[in-house]
């Protein structure tokens, strides 16, 4: 199948085959017809399968009878809303949209926290027919009336399990209470948990239902290990692995903004070219990171959960865990980052002693089986090592001969003697000394001198 087949203008196709797209993925084949209809979907895919175009394409599709190159702002509302629960995936679909609109003229804004507000404002003034915003920027914005929602034809909450995770329900439920009721509210998420579901059935009418891969899968192209090691010692297995393996590109991810910190300043003190980022850092200073590393100038990239639904970058080989997620579905967000597209991946998990639950909850929750195993150097102390091949026992020394006649006797006793010492090693001299004999020390005062001459009693010649 071909985008062509899916119904798009021909504007589209060529942006997006410019940008390398031959043929549909499995979730934008099944979701682009469903979306071009006006139905409301409910969309489930592993991430890295191209939900973004899933949506995107076909609203740019509905909105294309709009598309217009006058500068009255009245002639641009804001017609469709696309809501990110991080900054960093409401930048990474500002730039596909502005990949895909490149020949149409359609207009959109990516609103964020963080940077300052008035270059947005200046851009909704102007009037946009697309925005995509994170929840909280987007209400300042609404409570200054510098954007006005009810014109709003689509609704896309894209993550939406992630932003019910860090608790934007009640802004999530604010905005739709702005949006008109008669809309199409589109919900991508990578998981369907109940509270989910839930949402759906309060803002969404008769949703239909689109899920091309098993709830909660991970991507077959990513090899998955899994590496037991001493807490004290994860980030020396971090930094041997990262050089051994010749690591160009990774992600590491910790749980907590404080563990990002150090371990980037311990990596950056073994020689690593490496930055952190996490909610703390200024916006600006986060994107830059960001720009850093999609462009390969920045070999390591330390960052908290918050960063796991932004990042997108193309091929990326590597993904770290250097703290297993206390949330399984964080552990397939995680790996998700690399394997994207059809690409190959490697995500590796360093676990410690008191990690075992967070493993056993991933591999409930996948269906897998992920076995610990020790790295040559960075044995873990808590982890039983293989015992050592039987050795086997040693040849007893063959029965001494019957006494025999003279001459006869004392050759054949002399010929075993030599061919026992062929085969045999000679044994310790020490293990000669009688089982229990205590060794007897002579104080030197009592050897006689080595050297010593004694001359001729009644004088010499």
């Amino acid at each position: 199948m071909s985008f062509a087949e899916l119904g798009l203008a021909p504007e589209i196709q060529r942006a997006i085959e410019e940008l390398g797209y031959s043929q549909p993925t499995p979730i934008q084949a099944a979701a682009i017809p469903k979306v071009l209809t006006g139905r409301d979907l409910l969309a489930a895919a592993q991430t890295g399968t191209g939900k973004t175009a899933a949506f995107m394409l076909p609203i740019l599709e509905r909105l294309k009878k709009f598309a217009n190159s006058s500068a009255s702002p009245a002639m641009h509302p804001v017609r469709a809303l696309i809501l990110s629960p991080t900054r960093e995936l409401a930048d990474q679909i500002a730039v596909n949209v502005a990949a895909y609109t490149k020949y149409l003229p359609l207009r959109h804004v990516v609103v964020f926290g963080g940077v300052n507000m008035d270059p947005q404002t200046e851009a909704l003034r102007r009037g946009v027919e697309i925005v995509v915003a994170t929840p909280g920027r987007l209400l300042d914005h609404v409570q200054q009336k510098t954007i006005h929602l009810n014109r709003v034809e689509m609704l896309v909450l894209d993550e939406a399990d992630r932003m019910l995770d860090m608790g934007f329900i009640n802004d999530i439920r604010k905005i739709l209470g702005l949006l008109p009721k008669n809309r199409q509210t589109l919900l991508f998420s990578a998981t369907f948990a109940p509270e989910i579901k839930k949402l759906a059935e309060d803002f969404m009418h008769s949703p239909e239902l689109v899920q091309v891969a098993r709830q909660n899968q991970t991507n077959e192209q990513v090899e998955q290990h899994v590496y037991a090691v001493d807490a004290n010692r994860k980030r020396y297995l971090l930094s041997h692995l990262i050089k051994t393996r010749q690591m160009s590109q990774v992600i590491v991810f910790c749980k907590t903004k404080q563990s990002v910190d150090t371990l980037a300043r311990d990596l950056k003190r073994d020689g690593l070219s490496v930055e952190a980022i996490h909610g703390d850092k200024a916006q600006g200073a986060r994107l830059e990171t960001l720009a850093a590393f999609k462009s390969g100038d920045l070999r390591v990239l330390v960052a908290t959960d918050v960063a796991a639904r932004g990042l997108d970058i193309s091929e990326l080989p590597f993904v770290v865990n250097y703290e297993l997620p206390n949330s399984p579905e964080d552990y397939v967000h995680r790996i998700g980052r690399t394997g994207r597209a059809g690409a190959s991946g490697v995500a590796i998990s360093l676990m410690g002693e008191d990690e075992g639950k967070q493993l056993d909850a991933i591999e409930k929750l996948t269906r897998q089986t992920l076995k610990p195993e020790p790295v040559d150097g960075f044995w873990p102390s808590w982890m039983p090592r293989p015992a050592r091949a039987a050795e086997p026992a040693p040849r007893q020394p063959a029965p001494a001969a019957a006494a025999a006649p003279r001459g006869q006797g004392a050759q054949r006793g002399n010929g075993a003697a030599a061919s026992a010492t062929l085969s045999e090693p000679a044994a310790p001299r020490r293990a000669l000394a009688r089982p229990g004999a205590r060794r007897r020390e002579i104080p030197a005062l009592l050897l006689p001198p080595r050297y010593k001459v004694e001359a001729p009693r009644g004088g010499g010649r």
